[in-house]
């Protein structure tokens, strides 16, 4: 009655995710993506380039061996955007290779073009030269994901005012760089540039960057910033910009005016969903562009489904993968094991990098639970002396009548990594106890672990002996 079982719009994380498992279910399984972005905005224009682009930065500029060679040490003294975008590409290259393999092996069938709704049950593929192809399905996922969000006020041209797509395709490292929007997207490249040597300044209207996250681990980072000439600008809002003899001039509504070679406006993303013609399949997005589903990756219409960033918060590439696998499994009558775990490790690919997972102090303290605080310093670890790491920090938040894992909280060389550990622990119920009697490989950065937790288990033998 079809031509597919299952069709997947997009073919990011959580597309892949999807067609995969339908089709090790055994399912007939196509996809649908515009050939030149297999693998979606995660491998082409987000993810996977900008962290690539952060391993380039932190190699060329020899930042990590600073510690001990001094801050004149680089790499390389003249580093150009082709010394970056050389490595970028080839990682999304391979990337992309890796992604069509895994779609061919696994017989899933790749639709080049964009897809729109026909009706519930039919989508139009347009291959961009005039031809287009009706598939049929009986279950759909769509995952489109999303794209930078840009203010109707601004004028974007690519090179002096820019979005965090077009950042990756700048012809020249600027000078200097006003960057708007002090969330995890602007926070990561301000760092990254700041690193090559251009002069930052961030505008955020709120008091303060990357509230989600740990106020201690903040400030770390804030302070690792300023190190490298980053300038701050809380609680400004910006008037308009404007270009100005092949630079700009950022004019705030507080009267500052700031001149740079570029603008980069991180702005939030909004959903690609204005080309599926949603009200031919029975459904309507937000204003972001957002799809509504259940606790099943469901929309409106049953035999729908929407995944990753096109559903919103936490927009995550891990988080999306998961959806996707739960989505596909659902539509293929395939029992999943409970819900998706709300506890999901957050990573922030700053320089340094920041990762956390669990709750915070201001969580706990809103809910007025008691906990205690375990802090290990790198500077204290063999390891962070070996890697010259003198101000990463991992922090454990722990319950201070129980000993329960709270959270972690972990700021500088491996912090992504690193957060995975204390991730199992809370997921098993684990508690300090555990940490403070598992022996770790030595000299490692996994020992902060248990340096974190004596100090946690101190604090709340002192309190114990008071309270006697």
């Amino acid at each position: 009655m079809y031509d597919y079982d299952l069709l997947v719009l997009g073919s990011g994380p959580g597309g892949q995710k999807a067609a995969i498992a339908g089709a090790k279910l055994g399912r007939r399984v196509g996809i649908v993506e515009r050939r030149t972005m297999v693998g979606g905005v995660c491998i082409n224009t987000g993810t996977i380039p900008s962290k690539t682009l952060r391993e380039a930065v932190l190699y060329l500029t020899g930042r990590s061996q600073q510690e001990f060679y001094g801050q004149s040490y680089r790499l390389k003294d003249d580093i150009t955007i082709g010394d970056l975008t050389t490595r970028t590409q080839h990682v999304i290259g391979r990337e992309i290779d890796v992604i069509r393999s895994q779609l061919a092996r696994n017989h899933v069938t790749m639709h080049a073009g964009t897809g729109r709704f026909v009706d519930p049950h039919t989508v139009l593929v347009e291959s961009g030269q005039g031809e287009g192809r009706q598939l049929t399905a009986e279950k759909i996922v769509i995952a489109v994901g999303t794209r930078p969000a840009r203010p109707s006020t601004v004028d974007f041209d690519g090179s002096t005012i820019v979005d965090s797509d077009q950042i990756l395709l700048l012809d020249r490292i600027p000078g200097s760089m006003v960057v708007v929007g002090a969330g995890v997207i602007g926070i990561e490249y301000a760092s990254m540039f700041a690193a090559l040597g251009t002069k930052v300044t961030v505008v955020e209207k709120r008091e303060r960057m990357l509230d989600m996250c740990d106020l201690e681990v903040v400030e770390a980072l804030k302070y690792q910033l300023r190190d490298l000439a980053v300038t701050f600008r809380f609680r400004e809002t910006v008037a308009r910009v404007d270009r100005r003899n092949g630079g700009t001039l950022t004019v705030l509504e507080s009267g500052k005016k700031i001149p740079a070679d570029t603008v980069m406006y991180s702005a939030g993303r909004q959903g690609v969903t204005d080309g599926l013609d949603l009200a031919k399949a029975g459904l309507a997005a937000d204003p972001r562009g957002r799809i509504t589903v259940d606790e099943h990756y469901r929309t409106d219409v049953d035999h729908i489904y929407a995944v990753g960033d096109v559903i919103g918060f936490p927009a995550l590439a891990a988080t999306s993968m998961e959806q996707g696998r739960r989505a596909a499994y659902h539509a293929c009558g395939e029992p999943v094991t409970g819900a998706l775990s709300a506890l999901q490790p957050i990573g922030i690919y700053t320089i340094p990098e920041i990762s956390y997972v669990g709750r915070t102090e201001d969580e706990l303290t809103a809910e007025s639970v008691p906990f205690e605080v375990g802090i290990s310093r790198y500077r204290e670890l063999a390891r962070g002396a070996i890697l010259g790491d003198s101000y990463g920090m991992l922090k454990l938040l722990v319950h201070a009548e129980t000993g329960e894992l709270l959270g972690v909280h972990v700021f500088g060389t491996g912090a992504t990594e690193l957060v995975h550990i204390g991730q199992t622990v809370i997921g098993c119920g684990g508690t300090v106890d555990y940490l403070v009697d598992a022996v770790f490989n030595y000299p490692t950065l996994a020992e902060s672990y248990k340096v974190a937790a004596l100090d946690a288990m101190n604090r709340m033998r002192a309190v114990a002996r008071l309270a006697d």
